[in-house]
């Protein structure tokens, strides 16, 4: 049989062992989450809208950040507004919508980026991550591979 990989194995595959720690990463957070009744996306979108809250970022920015597709976004968007952790002001321009946290909202980011950065914590306790270089890695590669058509990428300077 013809080899068609690169790699001797998939524990040297860069991509997959990418997508293995990913994963399990995601399914660490999302069992750190489900008692406070947010997915993990919805985690992310919430976090975003505080980050850039004072800047005015749109749905589509918003997404943008993320690397989400504008209608999972939305979608995304519209769940949080039934939770009324968010919201939406009215616009013609459904793109130009600026969510705002609620009360609520913040309550339960609050909650959230406690439980999530212990989940974190416990999930990289394997690696320093001070003298290790994964957080530069993870940027380089995100600055890398970012949409050109983002006006603000991930970049480090």
């Amino acid at each position: 049989m013809k080899k068609t990989s690169a790699h001797p194995g998939s524990e040297e595959n860069p991509g997959f062992l990418l997508w293995q720690v990913s994963t399990l990463w995601s399914k660490s957070t999302t069992t750190a989450l489900k008692p406070l009744g947010l997915t993990h996306p919805q985690f992310i979108i919430l976090a975003t809208i505080d980050w850039l809250k004072g800047k005015g970022a749109s749905q589509e920015e918003i997404g943008r950040r993320i690397v989400l597709d504008p209608k999972v976004t939305s979608h995304l968007l519209r769940s949080l507004e039934v939770k009324k952790l968010i919201e939406l002001p009215l616009s013609t321009n459904e793109g130009g919508r600026y969510p705002q946290l609620t009360t609520a909202g913040a309550e339960v980011l609050a909650r959230a980026l406690l439980v999530v950065e212990s989940a974190d914590a416990a999930f990289f306790a394997p690696i320093d991550l001070k003298s290790s270089q994964i957080v530069t890695t993870l940027q380089m590669l995100a600055c890398a591979n970012f949409s050109e058509s983002a006006e603000e990428q991930p970049c480090i300077d």
